[in-house]
C-alpha cells in the first residue's frame, strides 16, 4: 500500500532533541516537506514543557540549554518554565522554519522495504530514515506496591501535578529520589498538615552549582547502559541533588528527612517493615518516567538485556532508525549534540 507521502528523513516529536535534529537536517540541505518532516503530538510548541506544572519557575530549572543557532538568553526567574520554554521552542519553529505537523499522534513504525513507514491514525509518511524524539513525559511510571489498590484516599503522579491546592491540609506520603520529587516537597510541605518523604536509595547531596560537566557525567553512566542493550535510566536519576538554599532550609526543618521505601500500603497509609505505620490522605509518586517508543513495537528491537542496543543515537538493529531523547539524549544537555550526530549518520546513509 502506498504511503499517504514520501519523505528522505521523518522526525517525530518537537521537544529539544527533535527540534536540534529538524535544524541539522535543515543545514545538511534536506528541503522541508519534501526531505523531512517533524510529527509532533503536542497541541503547540513545547514539548514536554508545555505540561510542567504552573509553580516550576525559571529560577528552579536545572538549566535549559540553547538550542543550535538560537541562545535561550536570560529569562526572567519568576516566570514558569512552561511558558518560557514554550516561547523559545516556538520562536526556534518559525525562525528555521521547520516544517512541524501538529497534533499528530504517531501510533507505529514498520519496515516496508527500503522505506520506514511512519503511521498515524490519519495518514502515513515513508521514509528512508528516521529519527524518534518522543522523549519520555507521556510515560510516567507507577511502581507498584502490595495493598495499592486498597488505598482510599489518592494517589498522584508528578505528571498530573498542578499545583498545591489539593494537599492543603492533607498528610502527604512523597514517593521518589529525584528532583523533582524534592521540588515539590519542598513546595507542599508548608501547605500540607504532614509530608514524609520515602525513597529507595539514600538520596545523595551535591553541594554545588548544576553545571553542565554535571550534566555530561549523567549522561556518560546512561550511554554505557544503552550500549549494553540495557533499559536506560533516567538522567535525572544519575545527576544526584543539588543543595540549593531552599534545599539546605528544607534539610534544617526535617522536610527532607528521608525515609527508606515502606513494604506496603493500607486503605488509609503505608507501613514500614519494622510494622511503623504513617497515615495517608494522598501518595505523590515523583517516581519519574519510561522512554515512550511503543510506536517503535513492530521493529521488535528489543534487546535480551530488555533495552534496545544503541551504537551512539542509531539502533544496532536498524540502522535507518535513530533514537533521541532515549537514554543518555532525555535530558537538554544530551539532547543537542544527539540531534546533529543522528544527522550525520543520516546523510553518510543516505550518501549526502
Amino acid at each position: 500500500m502506498k504511503a499517504d507521502h514520501e519523505v528522505d528523513v521523518a522526525v517525530i516529536g518537537a521537544g529539544q532533541a527533535g527540534l536540534s535534529a529538524a535544524y541539522h537536517l535543515r543545514r545538511a540541505g534536506f528541503a522541508n516537506e519534501a526531505g523531512f518532516v517533524v510529527l509532533d503530538h503536542g497541541k503547540r510548541p513545547g514539548g514536554a514543557w508545555q505540561y510542567r506544572w504552573p509553580s516550576l519557575v525559571m529560577e528552579k530549572v536545572h538549566g535549559v540549554y540553547d538550542l543550535p543557532g538560537m541562545a535561550f538568553g536570560v529569562p526572567d526567574p519568576k516566570l514558569p518554565a512552561a511558558e518560557v520554554v514554550s516561547d523559545y521552542f516556538g520562536r526556534f519553529e518559525r525562525t528555521y522554519d521547520l516544517p512541524v505537523h501538529r497534533p499528530v499522534d504517531v501510533l507505529s513504525v514498520n519496515a516496508e522495504g527500503d522505506r520506514l513507514v511512519v503511521a498515524s491514525a490519519a495518514e502515513t509518511w515513508a521514509a528512508r530514515a528516521v529519527i524518534s524524539a518522543t522523549g519520555t513525559w507521556d510515560r510516567p511510571f507507577w511502581p507498584y506496591y502490595p495493598g495499592q489498590e486498597t488505598f482510599r484516599g489518592r494517589q498522584v503522579h508528578t505528571a498530573d501535578y498542578t499545583g498545591v491546592g489539593d494537599f492543603r491540609n492533607k498528610r502527604v506520603v512523597v514517593v521518589g529520589g529525584g528532583a523533582s520529587a524534592v521540588q515539590l516537597l519542598l513546595e507542599i510541605a508548608p501547605h500540607a498538615r504532614s509530608t514524609r518523604w520515602v525513597t529507595r536509595r539514600p538520596p545523595v547531596w551535591r553541594d554545588e552549582p548544576f553545571s553542565e560537566d554535571w550534566g555530561r557525567e549523567a549522561v556518560a553512566k546512561v550511554d554505557r547502559r544503552v550500549r549494553a542493550g540495557l533499559p536506560p535510566e533516567s538522567v535525572v536519576s544519575v545527576t544526584d541533588l543539588a543543595v540549593t538554599p531552599e534545599v539546605r532550609a528544607g534539610l534544617a526543618a526535617g522536610i527532607l528527612d528521608r525515609r527508606p521505601m515502606f513494604e506496603r500500603i493500607t486503605a488509609d497509609g503505608v507501613v514500614w517493615a519494622d510494622g511503623t505505620f504513617e497515615p495517608a490522605d494522598i501518595i505523590l509518586w515523583a517516581t519519574g518516567f519510561r522512554a515512550a517508543i511503543d510506536h517503535l513495537a513492530p521493529l521488535r528491537l528489543r534487546a535480551s538485556g530488555g533495552g534496545i542496543r544503541m551504537d551512539g543515537t542509531r539502533v544496532v538493529a536498524e540502522p535507518r532508525l535513530h533514537l533521541i531523547g532515549y537514554g543518555p539524549s532525555a535530558s537538554t544537555v544530551g539532547a543537542n549534540r544527539a540531534g546533529r550526530a543522528a544527522v550525520t549518520e543520516i546523510r553518510r546513509l543516505l550518501g549526502r
